[in-house]
């Protein structure tokens, strides 16, 4: 093997992926190549953060090369900010370029770009090292300013404060003004004796990256390629050899000497760390495990007697509480041992802060539920006994990696509880960072821009590219499945240049943001551990960790998940409208062994209900038909790829159409419950335990193996597993036959502890549903005010179940969905472009003062700020002011008026200037233009753009007259009737998701919407792509569809689309051939009326009259359209379109 050519130069300016928008070097890359290339030492020095810092080493030094950790900060001297290069040469100056980097962040309130003043970096600097950086750095920003006299003194202050830690750093790319100052540089190096470096800013790692990295620059600085005042860099960036380096610096031997021992002046890697966890009792002077076991204890005994309603004197003989409490106190056992009694009682804290504080919490989620000290420490709502669930699953002492819980909140008050955090732990808490990538879609899009390509192509080309958060797939992924794109860059220079360019930055970080939900806490100022970042634009309470959730948990890190769970919050808003008329009604009483709940589950009818509202869902419920909590958590975690396959065994065997296989008698009791089937990841440990004497902790890592696929750990644990049974008298062959039937179901088996969790919150749903029917909708639609997709189920729900409702109207409506009696009002803050807060103003000014009599009535009392032009059209086009004026165009028409009327009234009333017109204005200047309304077509199409689906009629309505010629009927009457295999039926399209299968195939879900329902059918790629131009939202179709339903019962029927005509193109597209079937000849003469035209139809004709019964055809086709076929329809003249 060759000699590598990077065994003497350091390449201490890495610039890694997390230079936003700059470096282009990706930590596995840089891996890759030092292991290929054998490399001694290589030094991160990633711009204004350390994001970096611990990946970096972590994985830099596992192939044998030395770390070198260094950031540039932002140093503000007088009115310049500018970067300056920090190395940490031991672990006390690595602590401080953290504490450093984070107060560049902290101490920034204003909007601006993270700094310090320079003199920070003056005190308190052991252990660390500073180089003087680029042209574009601090001095290089100093000496364009001509600055030399002060760029001396600071020169001066940093040897004096450094010594030989300060390095004057040399570079020599070809970068603009890069001579100049080298030489300044060299003569102040001279004078002020201070040592000089050889650096090479690096970039990327291969020279073919510059034109990527040089659009990388651009879509940073908000720049075009082809600009030409912008920053440049020449193409030297990259990881240059030896050889190249010693060249280059040939003229300057102690500059690259400085270089060569950089690394041994460098003693510090920054290393992972066990879990650091606050002692929550220390400020109390108690223990965390004694405070655990404490508050545990009591918390059990509260539940038993408000759950089990037992007295306190009755604890001791109750077989129950005694089972309760040696499961207690296993758990305690466990989480004492593995240090995590702190952690129980933070969670635990705060929960009960967020219950006092009238804050929702959700009753558990993940493994965590499977805790009895959590369910008595009021963390979850899930008796762990009750459902079967196993502590292990959550913690245990041969866990790999420590658990955490996730805790659900309302959506609308997660940030009382960060409030709360910031105040007791202070300086100890933050958010955890994350980074967005240049992703396929988004990569396009942005080399589209700087390459100064028309929005609209670049538009055009990344909609050829799939977005599926599910199942992403990277650029080359797209290209290898999309002809279309494949042809423009065969084709098109542009697109090749765009994709090429896309590939190489693909990947790369884009932007920072904030994982909101995830926050660590520790005992300790986080500065101590990690670096902190802050964006000053946002508006956060925590600052965020530098660090990943990867990162920041191998700094020792403990990570609460915060989550915000909307349907709490509706829950919750639920709650108050019922409390209205029933004050004493609490979410938390109901009973869970409702029939008439578990009848509205069965009738499928689950629009808005949690995590079981889908077509799927619906279908599976309607198999199913649940009577007990255990099936709906059963369908939570059966309703999956993989496991879905199941459900037809489940419902067979609950219904007693099959008998359950239990596979082995030991184990009936463990599979009762689901049937015979194994659903959940808990099963598969208990049958170890039972089977093969596994301990809880060895059933956790069984069931890891199997479900990571781990082919050496899983045979091992197949050994274990056969030589327990066979221990406990079951034969060698039983064993290892009953390990194969468990394998694949622990593949995809679910965690119970989670599904219970959900499970609770779908029934509680699903209750409020069956009781509080019109109050759950509104709180429902309130919170998904914004989504017009799912507003128009919720509506098409509420004409389901005869719902009286109020379109809307500015004199009846209000900003949110509300009910009363027997009315439900639509929400006018939900038609898109009003604005909630306007609208609310506007709803504020009617309910004080009385419903607007006129338009001009409106325009005198609203204050303008109110109302725009586009919230104008908005409730103008949802038909708002019908009422008022039921001309929908005249009044869109003259929105211009209105708003200068409105700020003329305005600014009159705030000068006191009486409008010499007043409320007269009618009689005076009628500032309504008068012109003839929309037509009923372009009616609804506005309201469909105001409100995004069909509000006062249906287009359909306009077609129904052709219903009967082409057998058009409703997609519930196809969709019910196994007898039906074909059909035809007529639909709205609302909305068009195209997506890719896992080969790369096209095909999109249509969103449909006909007479009675809502609902979504699949199109493949053939006729998607046959019929792109007609499906637009908006537009009404004909669908031949056919249905193939499977002979076994319990299988999901499948739809297919054979056909797609334009409604429109059908109803207006000339008649070929009618036949007239008359009932005399006196209907013979009428219809002789209107056929006196030569035109393109056939017309055949039929007459029984009396005893005659004549059959002939015209001999010339007649001009007969639709219309006048409507018109002799509606004499009860009988005619057939052939």
């Amino acid at each position: 093997m060759a000699e590598s050519q990077f065994q003497k130069f350091n390449h201490l300016k890495i610039h890694s992926q997390y230079s936003i928008c700059e470096g282009a070097v990706k930590i596995d890359d840089l891996k890759d190549f030092s292991k290929d290339e054998k490399i001694k030492s290589f030094g991160i020095c990633d711009t204004t953060n350390l994001c970096g810092a611990l990946e970096f080493a972590e994985k830099i030094s596992k192939v044998g090369t030395q770390p070198v950790i260094g950031t540039q900060i932002n140093f503000k001297f007088e009115n310049t900010i500018g970067l300056l290069p920090l190395y940490a040469l031991d672990e006390k100056g690595y602590k401080r370029i953290i504490e450093l980097s984070s107060l560049s962040y902290l101490e920034n309130e204003i909007p601006t770009e993270p700094h310090l003043d320079f003199d920070k970096l003056l005190n308190k600097n052991d252990g660390i090292a500073v180089f003087s950086g680029t042209i574009h750095g601090l001095f290089g920003q100093l000496f364009d300013k001509g600055k030399f006299s002060e760029i001396k003194d600071l020169y001066s202050k940093l040897k004096l404060n450094f010594s030989d830690r300060f390095y004057i750093e040399i570079q020599r790319h070809g970068d603009q003004n890069e001579k100049i100052f080298e030489k300044f540089n060299l003569s102040k190096s001279h004078e002020l004796k201070i040592p000089l470096i050889a650096t090479n800013e690096v970039f990327y790692i291969n020279k073919e990256m510059h034109d990527a990295h040089d659009a990388l620059i651009c879509i940073k600085n908000k720049t075009y390629v082809n600009e030409k005042n912008r920053i440049r860099f020449s193409d030297q960036h990259y990881l240059k050899n030896d050889v190249e380096m010693k060249e280059l610096f040939s003229d300057l031997p102690e500059a690259l000497e400085n270089n060569y021992n950089f690394p041994y002046r460098c003693s510090f890697k920054p290393l992972f760390s066990k879990p650091i966890l606050p002692n929550i009792s220390s400020e109390k002077g108690g223990n965390a495990d004694e405070t655990l076991k404490f508050n545990s204890l009591n918390g059990l005994k509260e539940k038993f007697i408000n759950h089990f309603n037992l007295s306190e004197k009755d604890f001791l003989k109750d077989k129950n509480f005694l089972k309760y409490k040696d499961r207690l106190e296993h758990e305690l056992d466990i989480i004492i041992e593995m240090r995590y009694s702190s952690y129980f009682l933070i969670v635990s804290d705060y929960i009960k802060w967020a219950k006092e504080n009238d804050i929702p919490v959700g009753p558990g989620r993940g493994s965590g539920a499977g805790s009895l000290v959590a369910w008595c420490l009021s963390i979850t709502n899930v008796d762990p006994i009750k459902f079967n669930l196993i502590f292990e699953r959550f913690l245990n002492p041969d866990r790999i990696s420590m658990p955490d819980f996730d805790i659900d909140f309302c959506e609308e008050k997660r940030d009382l509880v960060f409030e709360y955090l910031t105040k007791k732990y202070k300086e100890s808490v933050a958010h955890i960072i994350t980074f967005g990538k240049l992703k396929a879609r988004m990569v396009i899009r942005d080399v589209g821009r700087v390459l100064g390509l028309a929005y609209g192509f670049v538009d055009s080309i990344s909609k050829m590219i799939p977005f599926d958060p599910s199942r992403p797939q990277s650029l080359i992924e797209c290209i290898a499945g999309e002809p279309r794109l494949q042809k423009l860059i065969k084709e098109d220079s542009r697109v090749r240049k765009l994709t090429d360019l896309s590939l190489k930055l693909e990947g790369l970080n884009r932007n920072v943001a904030t994982h909101a939900a995830g926050v660590v806490i520790a005992d300790r100022k986080l500065t101590e551990v990690v670096p902190l970042y802050k964006d000053s634009t946002a508006d956060l309470l925590l600052p965020s960790t530098q660090f990943d959730m990867y990162s920041a948990e191998n700094a020792g890190l403990i990570k609460f998940d915060f989550l915000g769970l909307k349907t709490l919050t509706v829950i919750n808003n639920t709650q108050k409208l019922i409390q209205k008329e029933k004050k004493d009604f609490d979410i938390e009483n109901i009973n869970f062994e409702d029939q008439k709940v578990f009848d509205l589950l069965s009738s499928g009818n689950t629009v808005g209900l949690f995590q079981i509202e889908s077509a799927g869902m619906r279908e599976a419920l309607m198999q199913m038909k649940p009577n007990h909590i255990e099936d709906i958590i059963a369908l939570v975690a059966l309703y999956r790829p993989g496991p879905m396959s199941n459900i037809p065994t489940y419902n067979d065997c609950k219904h007693k159409k099959k008998t359950p296989d239990y596979l082995h008698p030991l184990l009936e009791d463990i599979l009762k419950p689901t049937y015979g089937v194994i659903i959940y990841q808990e099963q598969v440990m208990q049958i170890a335990q039972k089977l093969s004497g596994f301990t809880a902790g060895q059933a956790d890592i069984l069931r890891r193996a199997m479900g990571k696929k781990k082919r050496a750990e899983l045979e091992k644990q197949k050994q274990n597993f056969i030589d327990g049974a066979v221990k406990n008298g079951i034969s060698k062959d039983i064993a290892a036959g009953i390990f194969l039937k468990i394998e694949p179901f622990a593949e995809y088996g679910f965690n119970k502890s989670h599904a219970a969790a959900y499970a609770i919150i779908s029934y509680q749903t699903a209750y409020l549903k069956t009781y509080y029917p019109k109050e759950f909708i509104a709180a429902s639609m309130t919170m998904d005010i914004n989504n017009q997709n799912k507003l128009s189920e919720f509506y098409e729900e509420l004409k389901r179940l005869n719902v009286d409702i109020v379109r809307p109207d500015i004199n009846e409506c209000f900003a949110d969905f509300k009910t009363h009696k027997s009315k439900f009002y639509y929400a006018l803050g939900a038609i898109k472009a009003v604005g909630y807060e306007a609208i609310s103003n506007i709803i504020s000014e009617r309910i004080k003062n009385g419903n607007f009599k006129s338009i001009n009535d409106f325009l005198n009392r609203v204050n303008p700020k109110d109302i725009n032009k586009l919230q104008l059209e908005g409730l103008v086009k949802s038909g708002a002011f019908d009422n008022i004026n039921p001309n929908r165009k005249s009044l869109f028409d003259s929105i211009p008026k209105f708003i200068s009327k409105s700020k003329n009234i305005f600014e009159n009333k705030s000068i006191n200037q009486i409008d010499l017109f007043g409320d007269n204005l009618n009689e005076i200047e009628n500032i309504v233009v008068n012109t003839e309304d929309w037509k009923f077509e372009e009616r609804l199409s506005k309201e469909f753009e105001s409100v995004g689906f069909f509000i006062s009629d249906h287009p359909l309505n306009q077609f129904k007259e052709i219903f009967s010629d082409y057998d058009i009927i409703n997609y519930n009457d196809f969709n019910h009737n196994d007898n039906l295999k074909d059909a035809n039926i007529a639909a709205t399209l609302l909305k068009t998701q195209e997506r890719k299968t896992a080969k790369g195939t096209s095909y999109a879900i249509l969103k449909l919407t006909d007479l009675q329902s809502v609902f979504e059918l699949f199109i493949f790629s053939d006729l998607l792509d046959l019929n792109r131009k007609i499906l637009k939202d908006g537009s009404s179709l004909f669908l031949r569809v056919s249905k193939s339903v499977s002979e076994e019962e319990n299988r999901f029927r499948r739809i297919n689309i054979q056909k797609i005509i334009s409604l429109k193109e059908l109803f207006d597209s000339p008649l070929k051939k009618v036949t007239f079937d008359l009932k005399s000849l006196n209907e013979l003469s009428e219809i002789s009326k209107f056929l006196n035209e030569n035109g393109d139809t056939v017309i055949n004709i039929q007459v029984h009259d009396k005893d005659q019964n004549l059959r002939f055809e015209l001999k010339n086709k007649r001009n007969l359209d639709r219309k006048t076929l409507n018109l002799l329809r509606n004499r009860e003249i009988s005619a057939i379109i052939d």
